[in-house]
């Protein structure tokens, strides 16, 4: 499919595009999409700027344009590859090579593409489940319009594309055939599957969409990292001046990542020795307003470790790891914020899923946050 002209932002493009669809809002389950046909690929790259990105000739920021693409645009990632020439504006000097050129590596979340078969019902004696989708993006529909939440709102007044994007962990509450296409829908409901009183974050919205980008959690892979070892003796250090985290259990450095920690100002990320005090497989972040803010379902493997909102969590917008750039908390990749979920104490279970304990001092995991070159 051809792009619009360069002079045509993809919102206006897309708003223009939406008005042509009105007769299909008469039934939400009508509007569910299949999935996307995304590039064969064992890795792919996903667009993730929130806009428009270059295509290199070479792996250079000074190097021509082959063209331009839109955000949600996804690559087949061949290889990554360092710069031709230091960038000294940027840290990260990768760059990903696709069949049509070279796109730098911050503006790429990596996914793969594999979809799943989904149930048909909800598992007998089960309220719902939790599931990671699996696929770059799925779109979805709004079950009880209208939309709640103001980064929804804002999506939908423009006509953009609501999605959930791989790696993201939703709450299935109820699985409907769709009568269009025969696939089963999963109903996701992000206030769902938690403790009596605890909430999800939400603002209210639940999403239909293609079950087929979902799989299912199981009690194995979220099970404790390392539980016989003293909890007391297990600490997370969170260096804000070279951005990176490590885990330790007594002096042994057990795991090592690189992050991304507050910008800086109002969005630092508060220094001193904290307390993982909340754990959630998925929450929703939402703070300031749609254009000086953020609005953020499914943000999962959650560790909260400042009364003020801070956690260590995944993360999808971005892969821009070893640079500032969050709004105070620890932005991880998906597997790196996984294993921290994991190995924290206290566990989370499936069923637990979502956890607050009042004596947050005693056997949780201490997070020491950092500023410290050596």
């Amino acid at each position: 499919m051809k792009l619009p002209e360069p002079n045509l932002s993809r919102r206006d493009f897309l708003k223009l595009a939406g008005l042509g669809l009105g007769t299909l809002a008469l039934n939400p389950f009508n509007r569910v999409l299949p999935l996307a046909d995304f590039p064969a690929s064992d890795r792919l790259g996903r667009n993730c700027t929130g806009g428009m990105v270059d295509i290199k000739s070479q792996p250079d920021v000074t190097s021509s344009t082959v063209k331009k693409v839109y955000e949600d645009t996804v690559f087949p990632w061949l290889r990554e590859v360092n710069a031709l020439n230091p960038d000294l504006n940027r840290i990260n000097q990768r760059w990903v090579e696709t069949p049509e050129g070279f796109v730098y590596s911050s503006y790429l979340q990596p996914v793969r593409n594999q979809p799943n078969t989904p149930f048909k019902s909800i598992p007998d004696g089960k309220p719902g489940f939790w599931a990671e989708v699996t696929v770059p993006y799925v779109d979805f529909v709004l079950d009880n319009p209208p939309a709640r939440s103001p980064g929804l709102r804002n999506l939908i007044s423009y006509g953009l594309p609501t999605r959930l994007y791989y790696s993201q962990v939703m709450w299935i509450d109820q699985v409907r055939i769709s009568e269009a296409t025969g696939n089963p829908l999963y109903r996701v409901n992000e206030n769902g599957g938690r403790p009596s009183g605890v909430t999800g974050g939400s603002y209210g919205d639940i999403y239909w969409t293609d079950g087929a980008a979902f799989r299912p959690l199981t009690a194995d892979e979220i099970a404790p990292i390392s539980p016989d070892v003293d909890p007391n003796d297990k600490k997370v250090v969170v260096n804000v001046t070279n951005q990176y985290l490590s885990c330790f259990e007594g002096e042994k450095e057990v795991y090592f990542c690189r992050v991304s920690t507050g910008a800086g100002g109002g969005a630092a990320t508060p220094l001193g020795e904290l307390t993982v005090w909340r754990k959630t497989l998925s929450i929703h972040m939402a703070a300031g307003t749609v254009d000086a803010g953020y609005d953020t379902p499914g943000v999962s493997w959650t560790t909260l470790f400042s009364r003020d909102g801070q956690a260590i969590h995944s993360t999808f917008w971005h892969n821009q790891f070893g640079e500032k750039r969050s709004h105070g908390c620890v932005n991880c990749r998906p597997e790196d914020a996984k294993w921290i979920f994991r190995w924290t104490t206290p566990p989370v279970s499936l069923e637990t899923s979502d956890v607050t304990w009042n004596d947050w001092r005693s056997g949780s995991t201490k997070v020491i946050v950092e500023e410290r070159y050596f």
